[in-house]
């Protein structure tokens, strides 16, 4: 049996409503940096959710802040006003560091989405990395 017609498309109500959510929790990168391109103040905090402070020093998205998702805590978001939106990212596919980032600072009440592609979409979108710390 041909794999693609082994299940019917789902009804239109229903693919709807989970596509709405699905771009309800991701932003991409090219929305990401033309978000800073624009200039301002972007609506958001961007957060490299995995590595080390020398992963990040080395290579990061410009503008984004070096948070671990394991030190995403109610004590350090704190720093943020409570409907900071947060948009996370980590190395890309292969990598569930921005998943558990968005979980942690959803558990917190926090806004948040995720930055589909992460370090790898970025570089493949031919964006400059920063560096430093």
């Amino acid at each position: 049996m041909n794999p693609v017609l082994a299940r019917p498309a789902p009804a239109h109500e229903s693919l709807i409503a989970a596509l709405e959510a699905q771009c309800a929790l991701h932003t991409d990168c090219s929305d990401v940096h033309a978000a800073f391109k624009a200039g301002g103040d972007p609506g958001f905090v961007l957060l490299h959710t995995m590595g080390t402070p020398e992963t990040f020093a080395r290579r990061h998205v410009p503008n984004a802040h070096y948070l671990p998702h394991r030190q995403i805590t109610a004590e350090r978001m704190a720093e943020w006003a409570e409907d900071t939106l947060f948009v996370v990212y980590c190395s890309g596919p292969h990598c569930n560091a921005a998943e558990q980032a968005a979980l942690a600072l959803a558990r917190l009440g926090r806004p948040v989405k995720i930055m589909l592609g992460g370090l790898m979409g970025w570089e493949y979108e031919g964006y400059a990395f920063a560096a430093g710390a």
